[in-house]
């Protein structure tokens, strides 16, 4: 199947209705129990090229995102929520580059 570049956001109301303004299909959850059975259906529907997490539920269904990570497609990643960053996105970030390419170009720790 072609790969469109069709784009979903899973997470609280008032963070995925912003998303309707770019046609990014929204999936309000209420719990990460609703936000994971979402995500496993949305990945298996290979319609999405990329799945947005808010972060309060991608924490609570990290092994489920990167399962899903070892995938070429959809690409799935962590959003701020409306409360803002708890830190979750930007580390899983760093884990994915570190690991793809070897070192961290993104803080440069040592």
């Amino acid at each position: 199947m072609e790969k469109t570049g069709k784009i979903a956001v899973i997470g609280d109301g008032e963070t995925v209705t912003a998303f309707l303004a770019i046609g990014a299909a929204v999936y309000k959850v209420t719990d990460e129990y609703q936000a994971a059975d979402v995500l496993r259906t949305l990945a298996k529907a290979d319609e999405y090229a990329v799945i947005l997490v808010t972060e309060n539920y991608a924490v609570q269904m990290e092994q489920l995102m990167d399962k899903l990570k070892q995938q070429t497609y959809p690409a799935v990643l962590s959003i701020p929520g409306a409360n803002g960053s708890n830190g979750f996105g930007m580390k899983g970030l760093k884990r994915d580059v570190e690991k793809a390419v070897g070192v961290d170009i993104i803080f440069n720790d040592k």
